[in-house]
């Protein structure tokens, strides 16, 4: 799930995932200092490789107050002395200590800088400890703003979860606040009042009784991204199950809100029919050795990697609506679906950079239809995401801008798996076009990568030439459009609205028989000398077409 910024929220039933998705960051062009500062690799970020965080925090649900510390271990790449540490007001980085010694602070907005004193030799590996208290963000429309949503539940317990993709995880805890380097493991420690439970990533390991409050000590033994670890605290009962998976057996955890507890075991019997059909799309789930939760929050929903949160109100559909007004989405829980689609394709599969949050979202989207696909048919998965197309804007093309933290179009989602779906018509092999999604989660698992990686790597598998395909889907906000002109026993045809060199084949049926044309700018003839064509052009493929016949 991502944060877009839109001023309207389209309905379809009720809502529409456009304001669905979450976008903090204002839709402008003009970057600031600190626009910079938070999204590009700067000289104080690049010469040091993050290998292990402990965040060790307490949560003060009465005053909305977070304290505590991170712990950063690291390896020197290139010797410097400054290093980057992100950390957003009004939270306040107090101080920074490396081998016994407090370190020198420069505060530049959002983004600290630390003056270490001791030598970085190359090859080695340091650890710096970093101070910080606040009272974050609060999340007033989470996860559409994100931060700290502060609630109480219908017993008046505190219900506190953090949501912040798109703004950063530096709104809440001092990280090194870029997509580019995840930590290879993670410990989290949190305290909180003795009848609150947390709820974190990976295992829990210990849970310590100090006083009247409790810490939970979460361990995450799988690279993470910075946005995905979170803090949900409540209420909670929890109940669990051993899946057998492809990687052996998988412990599935779910934890919802005491009174919520019967619901919740008939609705989450849909996040093992979840594992076993998006295994079998895109192969083992990533994080065999954190498991896999879902929690309840109070807010929609988010991809905390094995640590999926919901608040979809134990309903088929979004919030009880079909997305795509076909039917197909209310045979699926929305949030469970996509949320956990995010494991393969975001947590596991992640963009280096937020302009390319196109690959987190369109390849999650479309897992909704393969998820349709795998329990009822391609017939159910094609109805449903071309139905998703009038949730598509075309208003701003699917990759942002770089080095600023700046994503693209909400289209990501919609318009991004519709052009997944008509990459599988032009694949015309349903098992090569798994076998690719498949391997895809090989080469890349536990990787971040670029859309230029993405693209060679599917110009490879399907061996076809895909340049075009994606500089048309991904830059423009054009849509290809085929015109066809109907004249006695002529069909003509040809595309607009296309790129340079864009000629992408086509299926048609023509006459009751199925043909492929291969339209370009110039038009083009198809004879047919029996009778007058009679022409239907295969909606699966992501167009528009004008009947230009006089």
């Amino acid at each position: 799930m991502k944060h877009i910024r839109t001023t309207i929220y389209l309905l379809i039933s009720c809502l529409s995932l456009q304001s669905f998705s979450q976008n903090l960051l204002n839709d402008k062009q003009n970057f600031t200092r600190q626009d910079t500062l938070r999204g590009s690799i700067t000289p104080e970020r690049e010469w040091w490789d993050l290998t292990y965080y402990h965040l060790d925090i307490k949560v003060d649900p009465e005053t909305k107050f977070i304290s505590g510390k991170n712990t950063i271990q690291y390896n020197v790449l290139k010797q410097d002395s400054v290093m980057q540490i992100d950390l957003q007001s009004p939270m306040k980085l107090l101080k920074a200590i490396q081998n016994g010694k407090e370190l020198n602070i420069k505060h530049d907005g959002n983004a600290h800088f630390i003056t270490l004193a001791n030598k970085q030799n190359i090859k080695t590996s340091n650890t710096v400890e970093v101070y910080y208290e606040g009272y974050p963000k609060e999340a007033v429309k989470a996860p559409w703003d994100g931060g700290i949503s502060w609630k109480k539940d219908k017993n008046n317990n505190h219900f506190i979860a953090s949501s912040c993709q798109g703004l950063g995880a530096s709104v809440w805890w001092p990280c090194k606040d870029h997509m580019y380097d995840e930590v290879d493991s993670m410990k989290i420690s949190v305290n909180v009042p003795s009848k609150l439970i947390n709820v974190s990533n990976g295992k829990l390991r210990l849970i310590e009784r100090i006083g009247d409050t409790k810490t939970y000590h979460w361990v995450v033994k799988n690279p993470i991204n910075n946005y995905g670890v979170n803090i949900n605290i409540g209420d909670y009962v929890n109940f669990s199950e051993v899946y057998d998976g492809q990687g052996g057996n998988l412990d599935m955890d779910y934890y919802v809100l005491r009174y919520n507890l019967d619901k919740a075991k008939v609705q989450f019997k849909q996040a093992p029919m979840m594992m076993k059909a998006f295994e079998h799309w895109f192969g083992q789930y990533p994080f065999y050795k954190d498991g896999f939760k879902l929690v309840e929050v109070p807010y929609l929903g988010m991809e905390h990697q094995s640590s999926v949160t919901y608040g979809n109100g134990f309903k088929n559909g979004y919030l009880g609506s079909d997305l795509s007004g076909t039917g197909w989405g209310l045979k699926f829980d929305f949030i469970i679906i996509h949320e956990s689609g995010h494991e393969w394709f975001a947590n596991n599969i992640t963009n280096k950079d937020a302009a390319d949050m196109w690959i987190h979202e369109a390849f999650t989207a479309y897992s909704e239809s393969l998820y349709l696909d795998y329990y009822y048919g391609e017939n159910a998965a094609s109805e449903y995401v071309i139905g998703t197309r009038k949730n598509i804007l075309n208003d701003r093309p699917l990759i942002g801008f770089y080095n600023v933290n700046k994503e693209g179009s909400s289209d990501m989602y919609y318009k991004g798996a519709n052009m997944l779906h008509t990459l599988r018509q032009l694949i015309k092999n349903d098992e090569k076009w798994r076998k690719i999604l498949r391997k895809m989660n090989v080469v890349y698992y536990h990787k971040t990568v670029t859309t230029k990686q993405i693209e060679n790597f599917l110009n490879q598998e399907t061996e076809i030439d895909l340049t075009i395909f994606f500089e048309q889907y991904l830059r423009t906000t054009k849509i290809p459009t085929l015109e066809y002109k109907i004249n006695k026993t002529t069909l003509e045809y040809r595309y607009t609205n296309v790129v340079k060199g864009f000629n992408m084949p086509l299926k048609i049926n023509l006459n009751g028989e199925n043909i492929w044309l291969f339209p370009n700018e110039q038009w083009k003839n198809l004879e047919n000398t029996k009778k007058t064509p009679n022409l239907l052009i295969d909606n699966r493929f992501y167009i528009n077409t004008v009947d230009k016949s006089s």
